[in-house]
Order: structure tokens, then C-alpha cells, then sequence
């Protein structure tokens, strides 16, 4: 029998995680490709080495209390290389002054309206706690996030507390979010009945045992870039190599290939497969769903791009750091001399992770539809962030190493309505035999929710594969 053969065009986590589990349901005889326009697998996960040490300058850690990445890495014998952040806590710059972020928030919505009083005025205190004494939510559809928080809060708990939280997640302001896609459990416990922000938090946030909390993140000694290597081992690999368009055939699906240039006629131009994952982002779903799937190519064109970059700094051995895990900066955070700051965010490397054996910082720059500090140079951006690093921490030598890493519309905005939009998509697609999604547009931006949906993508395609033909 002719092995079955499928396309995964996109070799990020997404992707990555998709081939794995084909290769897993469809066995070894299954022709399995991954096709990637960069040199380069992971996406926006990439280790590098720095000052002697492997370094994550994309996304530095999974969400641990969610099951996909952990499962993953142990199916994978990866676990033993797994370790958690040590105890130093997570502050933010709130007023001009960096202080704890608090417990018992659900992404900053207190549970408790006195959780958060020292980062807010006396006037923003008395908002928060007249919170549950305003008419009730009464939530029909999907909300936008902003308007609702200010219109319950005041202006000052978004800004310095929830738009940080927030932005350090998606790149991109509380004001251009939806309600649904960023903070389900407070729209299910608004479904459920609660009649204000305060009650649903304090519907989902777990009450203070006394006992260690479970660890919220973990990651790999080695770098998420293992990770990587691993999954790759699942399927035959095409790197640099554009997908220009998608097409069906009378049974299954042909990919062309190559750089679309004039006059130039690519030297492998088409793959012949019989079913196709795409694990691509929103502007290249588009393209190629374009004229083949038209209602998931809309939708997929709704979806706005951030673009971000993280400047890692290797500091000289012995450089005190602060005893904390780093520094959120919310967009209205002003340095001393009234200017914004580059940074929405500083990781103190060194201390949140016990392994990393180097005095390594990372500076996260850029916000959606906020190019700022992103249109400066590299050498710009470091002499940027080190003096952000200045301000904040204190922090003012010259770094041994350093390394500028960007990504360009590399996170989706997840705005009101985006849950329709997935929906749309999903829907338009699963009427298309042997084409699947998966990707940081559909069910959250963090590794896994992107496994989860290359892991469904995945399992779509098998069951389709393994049904009986008819007619």
C-alpha cells in the first residue's frame, strides 16, 4: 500500500507538537513533512548560548498547571530536565514605584479588594472596593476588556496592575482585548451569575491554604530549544522553503513551493500530499486559505499581529541583581525624566532560574500598535533597555554579551469577538476533508495551548485518514 502522506506547513511548537502526534497515530510507514519558510524550527521558541549558557530568547517557560506541555515533555523522556522558578517574587512599576505583585488576582482582578491597595491611590483604593456595590454585570456576548474595567475600577487599577499582566502575555494593551479569550474563567463566572468583577475572582481564585503553591511555570535545564529537537525527530524536515499557495486535488492536496519571484520557476515547486496542517500565522493562513477555505481566510485576516523583541544581556560575574523575578511596566509608566520606557518587561534571568549559571537579564520590547522603541537599531534597543534597566533595578553594568532577537507580528491580538472568529474558522476548515488549523490564533498564545491545538490538528487528520472511503 502507498503510505499516507501529510503536510505540516509551519514547523513552530504548533506544528511541531501536530507532526509528533501524527506520527504517533499514523505510525512509522506515514510520510510526514514539515515545511518551513525560515532556516530555522521552533518559532517563537529559540535557545541560544550566552555568557557559556543555553538561554530561551523567545518564550522562556510553559504554563505548568495546564497539562499539555508537562504531558508532552515527559511522552518525549524529557522530564527529568524539567525545573521550576525559585520563590523570588514578580513585581510590577505601579505610580512610579515597583512594588510585589499581589495574590489572589485572577490576572489582576482581586479576589479581595485590599490585595491590591498598595499599588493604587486613595481614590483608586475606594474605586476597587465600591466594585461590587455597582449595578450588575449583566454580560451578553463578549466585552471589551478595557472599557469594562474602567468603567468598574477607575482608570488606575488597569493601568498599573492588569494591563502590565496582560501585555506581558499578549504585547498588547487591556484597552484593545476581549473579555472571553483573555479571562475565560471570569466570563464563565459572569455566566454563572456572579454580579461583579470582585465576585466572579473570588469565584475562581483559590483561597489561601497556608500550604506551597503548586508551581505555576516550568521549563527545561537545557533550553525550551530541546524541545524542539525532540518533536523534530517526528518527521522528514524542509526548511527555508515558502509555501506560496494550497490547492485541492481530487483526492488530497498539493502545496507549491518556493519563492514566488518573476521569471524565476522554484526548483521543487509542488507537494503532493493527502492532507495538509496548517500551523501558520493568521497573515499566512490567510494567503493560503485564500480561494480555498474563503470564510476561514476572512476570519484569519480579522486577526491583528504585535510584534516584540527581547534583548538578552549577559552581565559580568558577580553584578548584583534585585531579589526578585523581574519587573512589569505598564504602558502609562513614565522614567524620571517624563519619557515612556522601552521595556514592558525586565526577567532577572539569573534569579528566577536557580540553573541558569551566568548573571543573564532579558528586556521585552514592544506593544500592539506601539512600534516605540522597535524601530531603533540593535545597538539603539540595547542602549535602551540598559538604561531602563538603570532606572528600574539599579542596574548599570555593561553587559559582557548580549544578543537582539525579534519577532515581527509574531503574537495575536486576541480582541472582542475573537472566540466567534476561532469558531469561524474551526467550522469553515472541518468541512474540508484533510485540512486542519492550529496555531497561537485559535485557543491562547502560551506553548499549551499550542501543543493542544496541534495535538487536535493532529487527531483530525489521523481520523480522517483512517476512515473507510465510500462511494
Amino acid at each position: 500500500m502507498t503510505p499516507v502522506r501529510v503536510a505540516v506547513v509551519g514547523g513552530g511548537i504548533a506544528g511541531l507538537a501536530a507532526a509528533h502526534r501524527l506520527r504517533a497515530l499514523l505510525g512509522p510507514t506515514a510520510v510526514i513533512t514539515v515545511v518551513e519558510q525560515s532556516d530555522r524550527l521552533g518559532g517563537k521558541l529559540r535557545t541560544v548560548e550566552l555568557a557559556g549558557v543555553r538561554y530561551d530568547v523567545g518564550a522562556e517557560a510553559y504554563l505548568n498547571r495546564r497539562p499539555e506541555a508537562a504531558a508532552l515533555v515527559a511522552e518525549l523522556g524529557l522530564a527529568d530536565g524539567v525545573t521550576h522558578p525559585t520563590s523570588a517574587r514578580s513585581t510590577v512599576r505601579a505610580g512610579g514605584v515597583t512594588r510585589p505583585i499581589p495574590g489572589r488576582t485572577m490576572l489582576g482582578i482581586p479576589a479581595d479588594p485590599e490585595t491590591v491597595a498598595e499599588l493604587l491611590s486613595a481614590e483608586g483604593r475606594r474605586r476597587v472596593a465600591a466594585e461590587p456595590g455597582l449595578p450588575p454585570i449583566r454580560l451578553d456576548g463578549d466585552l471589551a476588556l478595557g472599557p469594562l474595567l474602567r468603567a468598574r475600577y477607575g482608570d488606575e487599577l488597569p493601568d498599573r496592575l492588569i494591563d502590565p499582566l496582560l501585555g506581558g502575555v499578549y504585547a498588547g494593551s487591556v484597552d484593545g482585548l476581549g473579555l472571553r479569550a483573555t479571562m475565560p474563567p471570569i466570563a464563565a463566572a459572569l455566566d454563572a451569575g456572579a454580579s461583579s468583577l470582585t465576585e466572579a475572582a473570588a469565584a475562581v481564585v483559590p483561597p489561601a491554604t497556608g500550604a506551597p503553591p503548586e508551581p505555576v511555570f516550568g521549563t527545561l535545564r537545557s533550553g525550551l530549544g530541546t524541545l524542539v529537537d525532540a518533536l523534530a525527530r517526528s518527521a522528514d524536515l524542509r526548511l527555508g522553503v515558502p509555501v506560496r499557495a494550497l490547492t485541492r486535488r481530487a483526492h488530497g492536496w498539493r502545496l507549491h513551493l518556493g519563492a514566488a519571484a518573476p521569471g524565476h520557476e522554484p526548483a521543487d515547486p509542488v507537494l503532493d500530499v493527502d492532507a495538509v496542517v496548517l500551523a501558520v500565522p493568521p497573515p499566512a493562513a490567510r494567503r493560503l486559505l485564500d480561494g480555498v477555505v474563503p470564510a476561514a481566510s476572512a476570519a484569519y485576516a480579522r486577526v491583528e499581529m504585535a510584534s516584540m523583541a527581547v534583548v538578552a544581556l549577559a552581565l559580568p560575574p558577580g553584578t548584583d541583581l534585585p531579589g526578585t523575578s523581574g519587573v512589569l511596566v505598564g504602558a502609562r509608566e513614565r522614567r524620571a525624566d517624563g519619557s515612556p520606557y522601552a521595556v514592558k518587561a525586565v526577567t532577572f534571568s539569573a534569579t528566577k532560574w536557580a540553573h541558569l549559571d551566568a548573571v543573564v537579564v532579558r528586556g521585552s520590547v514592544g506593544r500592539h500598535g506601539e512600534p516605540g522603541a522597535l524601530r531603533a537599531d540593535d545597538d539603539e534597543l540595547v542602549r535602551l533597555v540598559r538604561a531602563d534597566l538603570a532606572e528600574l533595578a539599579g542596574v548599570s553594568a555593561a553587559p559582557i554579551e548580549q544578543a537582539v532577537t525579534r519577532w515581527g507580528g509574531g503574537l495575536p491580538q486576541y480582541a472582542v469577538g475573537h472566540n466567534d472568529l476561532v469558531a469561524d474558522i474551526e467550522r469553515a476548515v472541518a468541512a474540508e476533508p484533510g485540512l486542519a488549523v492550529a496555531g497561537a490564533a485559535l485557543h491562547g498564545v502560551g506553548i499549551p495551548a499550542c501543543i493542544g491545538t496541534g495535538d487536535a490538528a493532529a487527531r483530525r487528520i489521523a481520523a480522517h485518514l483512517r476512515a473507510p472511503t465510500t462511494g
